[in-house]
């Protein structure tokens, strides 16, 4: 379960499509929200775009690995689909905030790497809220005072991203994704590979 957090507008939707791309062993866990369906999105591709009786009903009954409440909306990763997916041999990518990175490795410690993407600077992040034209100036405003906040919470994950270059910036992930999934205790399957090799533990 590989998360990737940023304030909004720090590149972490880049990062995450380009990712995507080039890694056919790598889905996307997608989220249910309560906000509205932007131009261009795709139920079920997306978001799950829900009601708040529904959120609230799916929350009373578990099934949600975590859920957390940003700016007026609620949002919540389905357990599900995730569930079926690792137990496929896939790894899961999750583009979530800090609470629900919180809740994630409460739940799920040893399968989590959690990676927060940073801006270069605080003007840039104000530059790319702007250019990408999806929010009023009122809302930039909101995510703005908000990222702070946000940025705050970098010391809880255990990689650290500077995104100046998307480029970079998908190598360096690249490079995370690769190392953890050699990481002795995710090689499934080692010890009896290594037995039928003749080689004891």
């Amino acid at each position: 379960m590989l998360v990737l957090s940023s304030p909004s507008g720090a590149g972490k939707s880049t990062i995450s499509r380009a990712l995507l791309e080039k890694h056919p062993d790598l889905t996307m866990s997608v989220s249910a929200t309560t906000r509205p369906m932007r131009p261009g999105e795709v139920e079920g591709k997306d978001y799950y775009f829900i009601d708040n009786a529904k959120f609230e009903d799916m929350v009373a009954d578990g099934d949600f690995l975590e859920h957390a409440q940003v700016f007026d909306n609620y949002y919540g990763t389905p357990r599900p689909p995730v569930v079926k997916a690792l137990e496929q041999g896939k790894d899961v990518l999750f583009d979530v905030d800090w609470q629900g990175t919180q809740q994630l490795r409460q739940n799920a410690r040893d399968d989590l790497v959690s990676i927060f993407i940073l801006p270069p600077s605080v003007e840039e992040l104000e530059r790319r809220l702007y250019t990408r034209g999806q929010d009023p100036e009122d809302v930039v405003k909101k995510r703005m005072a908000k990222a702070t906040s946000e940025m705050s919470h970098w010391a809880e994950y255990d990689y650290i991203i500077i995104n100046e270059a998307i480029e970079h910036s998908v190598r360096e992930t690249e490079a995370i994704l690769s190392a953890e999934r050699l990481k002795l205790m995710r090689r499934v399957g080692m010890s009896e590979w290594l037995r039928g090799m003749g080689v004891g533990q």
